[in-house]
């Protein structure tokens, strides 16, 4: 089985901190590449808070502070890398999707790495900074009991 995890809102704070929100339930990833060109003085405002501890969502390129550890399909997982991919050749200048999908396809892979793991509905933190080498990003998780999640989480069914 493999996970991957989902965008997961606790309260209205995303909308205010992000200068685009993920939508609740949308798959993210770390989305660390977005600031790999970054110097300090990039990180003000919103775009601070992204960097600092924000997932990036893979339909809408937004940014959610809390993720949810879920299980994912074979099926949904293409579909993941082909919407990557094409991110890559709008946002970021790659040739085709055909060169972008091995990158898409890496970071999708970083992320089902971070949520191997862990437990189903496990709220994952990420935390960024800068430092000489480039960005350094740490992770932490917070068990379903201990966030007391049931009421929260996102269940998805075959049906």
């Amino acid at each position: 089985m493999m996970q991957l995890a989902r965008a997961i809102h606790f309260d209205e704070s995303d909308q205010n901190v992000f200068a685009s929100p993920a939508r609740t339930g949308e798959w993210c990833i770390s989305g660390g590449f977005e600031f790999s060109n970054w110097e300090e003085a990039d990180l003000t405002g919103k775009q601070r808070q992204a960097f600092a501890n924000g997932w990036m969502g893979l339909e809408t390129g937004g940014r959610a502070t809390f993720v949810a550890v879920t299980k994912i399909e074979e099926g949904e997982l293409a579909t993941l890398t082909n919407l990557l991919a094409a991110h890559f050749v709008s946002y970021y200048g790659a040739p085709n999707a055909d060169t972008a999908r091995p990158v898409a396809e890496e970071e999708l892979a970083h992320m089902a790495d971070l949520c191997a793991d862990h437990a189903p509905n496990t709220l994952l933190t990420v935390m960024r900074e800068l430092t000489d080498a480039g960005v350094k990003e740490s992770y932490r998780a917070i068990e379903a009991q201990d966030a007391g999640l049931e009421q929260f989480a996102i269940h998805v069914t075959d049906d």
